[in-house]
């Protein structure tokens, strides 16, 4: 093995890039990438926690939410879209904090304090109060997905991404919060507080304990990663040299955030978050709603919404797998991927009501919409290099997130229940606009790629730990990047 002076690093104890950044050439270690696995999936947990709070607003519905609160027309409707709102105004500074701030610790921070709004739920008993609550939720959950995204790109090589991010990214909030609502189910109703009340207490209370840990263990990167030993934590770092996408640099570069504004892959992503995440936004809303309207019981409909993370879930595994192993056809994975959600979309509104055997296969295959969300995720983490770019690609993105989140419950019309027509019809048109633009954005990044072979020739073979893959240099001027497609 060869070695040079140990590379200049920042206070976080990652890398930087600069001038007298030395160049070291190691070999890549399997302890090192085994251990990245083992270490990091159980801590980002947080993606998961955080998510049950956020979608127990339907489970809560089925033991009273809705009635015991009094809310009536669209009211429960604008609960569902003011948490993306807050979520848009929270990236302002967020955009700002994350190159800032050591982020392991930024994400516990907003984690904690998320799951303390949610304890407040229990004693909240007015509209306004949980669309306060609710809009500082999103507002907190501005740093969840730039923060895990960073966190991913910091520990993870390309080919690694997707398939990372369909674990972190993992639908199960949906079987613990079935889980945690049948529990809540047995609660006798003699008990002072409404079940919807312990509901909120019970999951605020785990997310806290749960935050806490993470404040203490949660890595920023690789070098100061408690669970690999100094070796490793070097060789993890040298080894996303192939990458090409940079690593720590905390230096705001204007010309890094023009770039970004003018990329087409951007605006691409951008557009199909905001896509995409209309059905998410619906379905977070009234998944449980329309499981309980087929005529089940509070209990019953509980344990229903279960298989909700079950299919997203293992959709997302099975998906994230084959596009790791697929070199370059992560937005043809996706595009099939999405054929499952339009099936089940057209199953749901084609079938009877009566039919619930019929309608309950048709709503869980409409959950297939998570693999494609999560294979669009890896996109531009695969495909953005310079760290500006970076904070202001992740954050257009989660902004696009937040959007489609805004729009996604509106579809969804009171005077329409239980069929909800409207809301099916938007989801259905959206997972085929999803097909048009992940199509473009292979198109696009084909076009780019066979552009620089043109210019430069075939990409040189980077190697581990070299100057190159460190740089902050943003892909457009980097020769040898090739964007995956």
């Amino acid at each position: 093995m060869t070695a040079s002076t140990e590379p200049k690093r920042d206070d976080a104890g990652q890398l930087e890039s600069g001038p007298d950044t030395v160049q070291p050439v190691v070999s890549q270690t399997d302890g090192a990438a085994g251990n990245l696995k083992e270490g990091l999936e159980g801590l980002l947990l947080a993606a998961t926690l955080g998510a049950v709070d956020k979608v127990e607003i339907g489970t809560a519905s089925l033991y009273g939410f809705q009635t015991d609160n009094g809310f009536h027309g669209q009211q429960y409707s604008w609960l569902g879209s003011v948490l993306p709102l807050g979520t848009v105004l929270g990236l302002i500074p967020v955009s700002y904090l994350i190159q800032r701030m050591p982020v392991g610790k930024f994400l516990a921070t907003a984690s904690l304090l998320w799951s303390i709004l949610t304890i407040i739920y229990a004693p909240c008993r007015s509209w306004s109060g949980f669309m306060a609550l609710r809009f500082w939720m999103g507002f907190l959950e501005a740093a969840i997905t730039p923060t895990i995204t960073y966190i991913i790109v910091a520990f993870y090589k390309k080919e690694e991404q997707a398939p990372r991010n369909a674990i972190v990214f993992a639908y199960i909030s949906s079987i613990f919060n079935g889980f945690f609502a049948f529990v809540v189910g047995k609660i006798p109703g003699s008990a002072p507080l409404f079940k919807w009340q312990y509901l909120y207490i019970i999951t605020g209370s785990i997310n806290i304990a749960y935050s806490l840990f993470l404040f203490f263990i949660l890595p920023d990167g690789p070098m100061n990663a408690r669970f690999l030993t100094p070796e490793e934590r070097y060789h993890a770092t040298q080894r996303l040299a192939s990458n090409r996408t940079g690593i720590a640099n905390r230096v705001w570069k204007w010309d890094q955030v023009l770039e970004a504004f003018l990329d087409v892959k951007v605006w691409l992503v951008f557009l199909f978050n905001i896509v995409i995440n209309i059905p998410n936004g619906g379905l977070v809303t009234f998944g449980s709603i329309i499981i309980g309207d087929l005529g089940f019981s509070a209990l019953n409909a509980s344990l229903l919404t279960m298989p909700f993370g079950v299919v997203a879930t293992g959709g997302a595994w099975f998906f994230s797998y084959i596009a790791s192993r697929w070199h370059n056809r992560r937005t043809l994975v996706a595009c099939i991927a999405l054929l499952l959600p339009i099936l089940g979309t057209a199953l749901v509104y084609a079938i009877p009501r009566t039919n619930q055997a019929g309608q309950l296969v048709g709503v869980y295959f409409m959950y297939f919409y998570w693999p494609p969300y999560v294979i669009g995720i890896s996109l531009p983490q695969a495909n953005t290099a310079g760290q500006t770019k970076k904070a202001v690609t992740y954050c257009l993105v989660t902004i696009g997130y937040a959007v489609g989140n805004l729009v996604g419950p509106q579809t969804f019309r009171a005077d329409q229940a239980p069929k909800y027509t409207a809301g099916v019809v938007a989801m259905l048109i959206s997972y085929c606009i999803c097909m048009a633009i992940l199509l473009t954005y292979w198109v696009v990044a084909t076009w780019e790629n066979r552009r620089k072979d043109r210019m430069y020739g075939k990409p040189e073979a980077v190697h581990e730990g070299t100057l190159e893959g460190f740089e902050d240099v943003t892909d457009k001027h980097q020769q040898n990047f090739r964007y995956t497609t």
